[in-house]
């Protein structure tokens, strides 16, 4: 408790609360345009907290962090396109309930799931840090592997229209990953003598063009409309209480599945979010719903992407371990003042830790405020004319595009990869397995090869690892559930195979 304390006297003055103000607006306008993430957005940053006190950089970065994961839900919902890979599961449900006029709900339920979500990580933070720290370390190869077996079931749950075609987007995308160099040698593979595939496509540039310019080439077809949509009137656009205790169920169990995969190195807010939407739906009472407009899905894949923020720090906060991108360039925050995140922090600089994560709070709540307050001006998108917004949307996914390895290569995978995934949606392949395809693959044969190379050949130990062994199962069940589900939907007038 003194410590906590301590911690309070720390990050509760003016300069950090108005540092972490900044980095949450920051962090949510970087958030909402295609292609600039919260990792930009702190790496930007990180140079002007040199010469900061550590609590009030770090303060600051971390609100760059909780604003621009959160700020993704923006543009996912408002323009179908996700502003980061987080918030690929909430253009799902939440554009097509922003299609139906319900935007300013959408981004209400959105803001809310978002909330929760970074505020129960939050508290799970200062509670178990060390000890969820301690059982991430036992994942290795194995695990890890089968963790993304278990991702790819997800594929099910998105291909509700035809499971052949979104089977056959989903392996597409496994095997698009396959170019570029060899994740154990670094041989380069499958280039056909073009040297700037020797690198591989990048995943977010390839993730612009399949669900940013697919999207926008889409929208340009329909001229009916001089605009996207029309919302409606703004009303009440918060979820009132009884929606949320309704929701407890799916809140509890999103959260968790946030905090646990952000805090397994390397993974990322996408995996948690689409696993999260994946169990939402196979444990609804109306599967049907979802990706019609369903604020259960929004609700799932908001929790657990802002969820995993905490989950990420309780990783690099307990064992200097980074949880993701943004979670390693904060770890190289605290290195440059003198901090090491890790057991001895907790001991030797308790007031510290507790600062860092009391801030990781304040930031929550500020985003909180920040997005409902400017869901008005957020609607306003709306209001600008296709031949205006479209073409805009276009230089912003190309500048994501270039800005991410300075390559104006990735300007035409991103480009190429939009042309495919307008492409796959007119003759009816979705393009979501496709894109979990493309962030598993490299995830999943990275390994499996390291797995085998431990075991010497002996595939036996995916199948007796205690974990491995369950998350095996988990996709087993998982596939014959919704196999099993869509068969009753079908059976029922409902989708086909």
């Amino acid at each position: 408790m003194s410590a906590l304390v301590a911690g309070l006297e720390l990050i509760l003055q003016w300069q950090p609360i108005l540092l972490i103000l900044g980095g949450v607006v920051l962090g949510i306008i970087l958030g909402a345009i295609p292609g600039l993430t919260a990792t930009m957005g702190v790496a930007l940053l990180l140079p002007l907290t040199f010469n900061m006190e550590p609590i009030n950089g770090i303060a600051m970065l971390v609100g760059v962090y909780v604003g621009g994961i959160s700020g993704g839900l923006i543009s996912a919902i408002l323009l179908g396109i996700p502003g980061t890979p987080s918030s690929i599961a909430t253009t799902f449900d939440g554009f097509p309930m922003a299609r139906e006029g319900k935007a300013d709900r959408a981004l209400g339920i959105g803001i809310t799931a978002s909330f929760i979500g970074g505020a129960a990580s939050g508290i799970l933070l200062l509670a178990i840090a060390p000890t969820l720290a301690r059982f991430a370390l036992k994942f290795g190869p194995f695990e890890y592997f089968s963790l993304a077996v278990f991702g790819l079931t997800v594929v099910v749950s998105v291909s509700s229209s035809s499971l052949v075609k979104g089977l056959i987007a989903g392996v597409m995308g496994v095997l698009l990953t396959a170019i570029g160099p060899d994740p154990i040698n670094s041989l380069p593979r499958y280039t056909f003598g073009i040297y700037q595939l020797e690198v591989g496509f990048d995943l977010t540039a390839s993730l612009l063009g399949l669900l940013a310019i697919s999207q926008v080439l889409l929208e340009a077809r329909t001229r009916e409309s001089p605009y996207v949509y029309q919302p409606e009137e703004m009303k009440n656009f918060l979820p009132s209480l009884g929606e949320l205790a309704a929701s407890t169920v799916n809140f509890i169990r999103s959260t968790l599945i946030g905090v646990f995969i952000g805090a397994l190195p390397g993974v990322g807010g996408s995996i948690a979010s689409l696993l999260a939407y994946d169990q939402a739906k196979k444990s609804s009472k109306t599967p049907e719903k979802f990706g019609t407009g369903h604020q259960e899905g929004l609700i799932a894949s908001e929790s657990a992407n802002n969820a995993m923020t905490g989950g990420a720090m309780i990783t690099m906060l307990a064992l200097g371990i980074p949880g993701d991108a943004v979670t390693a360039i904060l770890l190289g925050a605290f290195m440059i003042h003198g901090l090491r995140p890790g057991p001895l922090l907790f001991k030797d600089q308790s007031h510290f830790v507790y600062g860092v994560i009391i801030a990781f709070f304040i930031a929550n709540i500020a985003m909180f405020i920040v997005e409902t307050g400017a869901i008005r001006l957020f609607i306003k998108v709306l209001q600008i004319p296709k031949y205006i917004l479209l073409p805009v949307i276009l230089v912003m996914c190309a500048l994501g595009a270039f800005a991410i390895n300075n390559r104006v290569f990735d300007i035409w995978v991103t480009f190429g990869f939009g042309l495919l995934g307008y492409l796959m949606e007119r003759k009816g392949f979705p393009t979501g397995p496709m894109v979990l395809g493309f962030i598993l693959g490299p995830l999943m044969e990275v390994n499996l090869r390291v797995g085998l190379m431990t075991s010497g050949g002996d595939v036996m130990p995916f199948f007796t690892r205690p974990i491995s062994a369950l998350l095996l199962a988990l996709a087993v069940f998982s596939i014959w559930f919704a196999l099993k589900q869509q068969k009753k939907s079908a059976q029922t007038g409902g989708a086909g195979y």
